[in-house]
């Protein structure tokens, strides 16, 4: 088997904080290494799934499944949350968990994180309605993003005909915090862009697992993507930024991405194509790509050289 597909089955450690006075649950999966660690990452779930099911999937023999344990097999120490609204933190009916609030949430989490004694800043990544949490956490707090990671992200929604499709639903979005969440829901999100690129083996446990913890979803980044675009201001993001695309994603147009993309002010910033793969990347056959991208990305050589150096 090609090394790139080993990962260790890593033991995950629960750990539960508080934001905006809520609880905020938090899985860590430390290093696999002798060594210093190659780096702390803090990933960012999106809107129709809890963090583990997307960053920890559980497939019989294949602990590669997990990003997290494939990271932390590399050297890297990482972390996940759930965003209050969903999984094991709080899900109360005043929660509408929307794209401010879960920016609020990994906020928590990274200070959290801090407190355990990890020094400097992290690695975000996040997916969906998560790059738009990370990345307006980054906006946010600059100084706690060392490098940011925005998959099947959306900017103003221009060209995007998942949101389009969901715009006639906005006002029953609005009528409601939460909306059902079942089997067959689950299943449109890996048919819709591109049938056949879902992963044989990883799709039915991605499903079971999202259902085992919830059984409706909080409306608020619908709303947020639907009505309230841009949420996010590329001239701010100011770190390393590397900007991932499926190549079938029906959310996040690739014009829409290269508008962004053109303002971000850091020259080390990349914007990946990926080849086969629609929306949900960590699930797909060609997963591989999504977590080759993500490693060479969070271990770019040090610059040695700026303008205005002598």
């Amino acid at each position: 088997m090609d090394e790139l597909y080993t990962a260790e089955a890593v033991e995950g450690i629960a750990h539960e904080s508080v934001s905006q006075g809520q609880k905020l649950f938090i899985w860590q999966k430390p290093r696999v290494f002798d060594g210093p660690s190659r780096g702390t990452i803090l990933f960012v779930h999106g809107s129709s799934m809890a963090s583990q099911p997307t960053f920890d999937l559980q497939v019989e023999s294949k602990p590669y499944a997990s990003v997290m344990n494939w990271f932390a097999s590399r050297g890297f120490d990482t972390w996940c949350f759930d965003c209050r609204g969903y999984g094991r933190s709080y899900k109360g009916d005043d929660v509408l968990a929307t794209i401010s609030d879960g920016a609020d949430d990994a906020l928590a989490a990274a200070e959290y994180i801090a407190d355990q004694g990890v020094e400097g800043p992290l690695l975000v990544y996040g997916i969906s309605s998560g790059a738009l949490r990370a990345a307006l956490f980054s906006q946010r707090n600059p100084d706690r993003v060392a490098r940011v990671a925005l998959d099947a992200m959306v900017w103003t929604g221009k060209g995007s005909p998942t949101l389009e499709q969901r715009r006639t639903k906005l006002d029953q979005w609005r009528g409601t915090t939460r909306r059902p969440q079942n089997a067959e829901f689950m299943w449109s999100i890996f048919n819709r862009d591109h049938p056949g690129t879902v992963h044989d083996d990883f799709a039915q446990p991605f499903i079971d697992q999202v259902l085992e913890l919830d059984d409706s979803m909080p409306n608020g980044t619908y709303i947020d993507m639907c009505a309230n675009l841009p949420l996010v201001d590329p001239a701010k993001l100011a770190m390393p930024v590397a900007i991932m695309r499926g190549e079938y994603d029906g959310i996040a147009s690739m014009e829409d991405l290269l508008d962004f993309f053109a303002l971000l002010p850091n020259a080390d910033k990349e914007f990946a194509v990926m080849p086969g793969i629609s929306h949900a990347s960590f699930a797909q056959k060609n997963f591989m790509i999504a977590y080759q991208i993500l490693h060479a990305f969070y271990t770019r050589p040090k610059q040695l050289y700026r303008v205005g150096d002598h």
